[in-house]
């Protein structure tokens, strides 16, 4: 066991984890944030998906030891408090969610592709969500989702308090 020191979702944590422990269960069980899901267990599904410095990364194999001192963004941490980040807002109006299962690991994919490529094609999108497998088949309102977002508001990036970019 080790004791780390953690930001998760703009906030310091302590914990005390095994080094190969995956951010996975550390965000799920020993901080109690369970938006991030558990899926396949070897990255090849894309649930588990989380951003660290921003960048897409599958929760089940980066280990804690492995975090160093990144920043770990969660589906919870995208919201401002009951602001939802708009993606968040779109996948409800877009009615995307089926079972919503792999909701958070899309979003997520989705947020950092926006964040690198503020209006992609659908190609784009694709490529960038190539990764995140949804059983329910909502590939079509996903990318209509994206494109919503796309292009017509600035990025949402709660680290800036909740102003865009």
């Amino acid at each position: 066991m080790a004791i780390y020191e953690i930001t998760v979702n703009r906030e310091r944590h302590r914990i005390e984890a095994e080094p190969e422990m995956p951010i996975l269960w550390v965000l799920r069980d020993l901080l109690g944030l369970v938006g991030t899901k558990f899926g396949c267990g070897i990255a090849l599904c894309g649930a588990c998906t989380v951003h660290v410095d921003g960048q897409p990364v599958r929760a089940c194999s980066f280990t804690i030891d492995s975090l160093g001192n990144r920043d770990v963004t969660t589906i919870e941490g995208l919201a401002d408090g009951d602001i939802l980040h708009p993606l968040q807002q779109a996948w409800i109006d877009r009615d995307v969610a089926q079972c919503g299962y792999c909701q958070a690991g899309q979003i997520m994919s989705a947020a950092a592709l926006l964040a690198a490529t503020p209006n992609p094609s659908d190609a784009q999108i694709d490529d960038a969500l190539r990764g995140n497998y949804c059983r329910c088949g909502t590939y079509g309102r996903i990318r209509q989702a994206v494109h919503d977002v796309a292009g017509a508001v600035a990025i949402f990036d709660p680290r800036q308090d909740g102003e865009t970019v």
